[in-house]
């Protein structure tokens, strides 16, 4: 494939969706994949643009027809990335990334070897707490099923390429572009984006 696949997972509230945020903004030629979920839109989401934002029996009648890449049910909703769109953004030499969870990460994986790993850290489950708390929109046993979860998820980390420990935010920004950059400069990469100039040169 000409194009690079980036699939980033964290725990709820590592600060994944700040971050990459952040590097669409500062790496130019990442794409990120619009994943569809059962879950209701949270104030200021827009379908299309945060999710697109699907019902469950709808959610099933597309796994029913193989349409996803890979799905998972989440706190209770479902999430899922288009197939069909992630192969035509590689195949046309387009960077994309994928923000999704170890879940799906292991089932990127089996279609997607080549797929780069990167999983966002918090700085400790003290932070990690604080930070669920401070957004004042779950209550407390919600975020105490958030940290639960957050543990077990964090036990997957060594499945991915890289780590990031989100304990500074611009650090942590620094970091994950220099992924995205060195991985672009990979001989497979370069070959395949290059592949006039490698065939004259070499």
């Amino acid at each position: 494939m000409a194009g690079n696949l980036y699939v980033v997972a964290a725990p709820s509230g590592a600060g994944k969706t700040t971050l990459v945020r952040m590097l669409l903004d500062s790496a130019a030629g990442v794409h990120l994949s619009i994943s569809h979920t059962t879950r209701s839109p949270r104030p200021g989401e827009q379908d299309g643009r945060e999710y697109h934002f699907v019902d469950a029996a709808e959610f099933r009648a597309m796994i029913e027809r193989h349409e996803f890449l890979e799905w998972a049910e989440v706190h209770g909703n479902f999430y899922g990335t288009s197939k069909t769109w992630i192969a035509e953004q590689l195949a046309a030499g387009n960077d994309v990334l994928l923000e999704i969870d170890w879940q799906g990460a292991q089932q990127v994986r089996k279609l997607f070897p080549g797929a780069i790993g990167i999983f966002i850290l918090p700085p400790s489950m003290e932070e990690l707490e604080r930070r669920l708390t401070g957004r004042g929109t779950d209550a407390a046993d919600v975020i105490a099923r958030r940290l639960a979860a957050a543990q077990a998820e964090m036990r997957h980390v060594g499945e991915f390429d890289y780590v990031i420990i989100n304990n500074e935010l611009e650090v942590a920004l620094t970091d994950l572009c220099a992924v995205v950059r060195a991985s672009r400069l990979r001989f497979a990469a370069q070959s395949a984006r290059h592949s006039a100039l490698f065939a004259r040169m070499i």
